[in-house]
């Protein structure tokens, strides 16, 4: 199966559908695992990305919030928020049809807080330094909920998916 016409070909159906131009296909093994458009506006949901959806949908399938072996083609190159989720899942590879120069000219999707072209350098900033405005109100009880993740965890305070108890 070609995966790459099999994204392009699911983000012009979501344009024909009023959607947006994006999509997003999983592979492992030569099968497709998940696939899906953007639903942001058929859905009014700002994290209803295609590589959102997808990764949930294929970790759902799988049992595991590891895409470890997956191919992950996605249209354009990732949204930071999506680019954070890829890198969470793990998969074997990223590959990506288009950047932001190629789609800009025919396709501006600017926020309030986000623009295509100044966004990577933004999220790179200090917390403090961002044009979202932020505020930072430590606890220390806050704390409590991590602590009692690590008890039940062995004491130990990293994540291995080799140890189910981790996933509570």
């Amino acid at each position: 199966m070609d995966f790459i016409q099999r994204t392009i070909d699911i983000a012009r159906a979501n344009v024909e559908e009023g959607g947006r131009p994006f999509a997003t296909v999983i592979a492992r093994d030569g099968e497709i695992l998940a696939e899906s458009p953007n639903r942001v506006s058929q859905t009014n949901d700002p994290t209803a990305h295609a590589e959102i959806l997808a990764i949930r949908e294929a970790c759902t399938r799988l049992g595991t919030e590891h895409l470890t072996g997956c191919t992950i083609y996605v249209l354009a190159h990732p949204c930071p928020m999506c680019l954070g989720s890829l890198y969470y899942c793990s998969p074997e590879k990223v590959v990506f049809l288009t950047q932001r120069d190629d789609y800009e000219p025919h396709y501006v999707d600017d926020r309030k807080y986000f623009e295509l072209a100044t966004f990577y350098a933004e999220f790179a900033k200090d917390w403090t330094e961002r044009r979202l405005p932020m505020e930072y109100q430590p606890r220390d009880a806050a704390i409590d909920g991590y602590r009692e993740w690590q008890q039940c965890n062995s004491g130990t305070a990293t994540y291995s998916p080799r140890h189910p108890q981790g996933s509570r």
